[in-house]
């Protein structure tokens, strides 16, 4: 069996579906979406990324997954982050599974982000959008669950600084909203009942 195998999926749609989320409510605050695109290569499971351009108006430059703003032709937050997905990398709609939902988090520009996990095929013709993404980031799973790859960073926010989580990967910095869901998600599969086969 693979790592990213359907017995693997099956745990982490088990897990994300019998589990009670938290759902953020707060009126003047805009709702966005993100999918979180898992995928086998090279005998292992990967996460997709993304790196911002410096040409959208918020997070220039930042490490994300694929998401955005609800819009109000969305029928719900799930298809918003498949469409947004679309318009970022190219993914069709169809081509990915969703396995379940995580907790809403709020990020300090003040959107509700609710966060789905998917499956998507590999390898896929992904489009990027030259205006949103500069960059595709692929990031295998037994990377990101060693500890060694978590760690905290230093922040400027309204003239204070802050530490962050953020985790490392080569030179790239995964931080902010994008690490705090990225956590949720490693916690809930790297807990004491769920298989994932770690490496050696």
């Amino acid at each position: 069996m693979s790592v990213c195998g359907k017995y693997f999926v099956d745990e982490i749609r088990n897990i994300l579906n019998r589990r009670e989320r938290k759902v953020i409510e707060h009126p003047s605050f805009p709702r966005a979406a993100v999918l979180l695109p898992l995928y086998e290569k090279d005998g292992g499971c990967h996460l997709l990324f993304t790196k911002r351009t410096y040409h959208v108006k918020h997070h220039k430059g930042e490490i994300s997954f694929p998401g955005g703003m609800f819009d109000k032709e969305d029928a719900d937050l799930e298809r918003t982050a498949l469409r947004e997905a679309s318009e970022e990398i190219g993914l069709g709609e169809r081509d990915a599974q969703i396995l379940g939902t995580l907790d809403d988090i709020v990020t300090v520009t003040e959107f509700i982000v609710t966060p789905f996990v998917g499956v998507v095929p590999y390898p896929y013709p992904f489009k990027l959008s030259p205006v949103e993404i500069a960059e595709l980031i692929e990031v295998p799973l037994a990377t990101l669950l060693d500890p060694s790859c978590f760690g905290e960073r230093e922040i400027l926010q309204n003239d204070r600084k802050r530490m962050v989580e953020a985790y490392q990967y080569n030179d790239h910095n995964i931080w902010g909203a994008t690490a705090r869901i990225l956590k949720q998600f490693l916690d809930l599969i790297s807990s004491p009942e769920t298989t994932y086969p770690r490496r050696g």
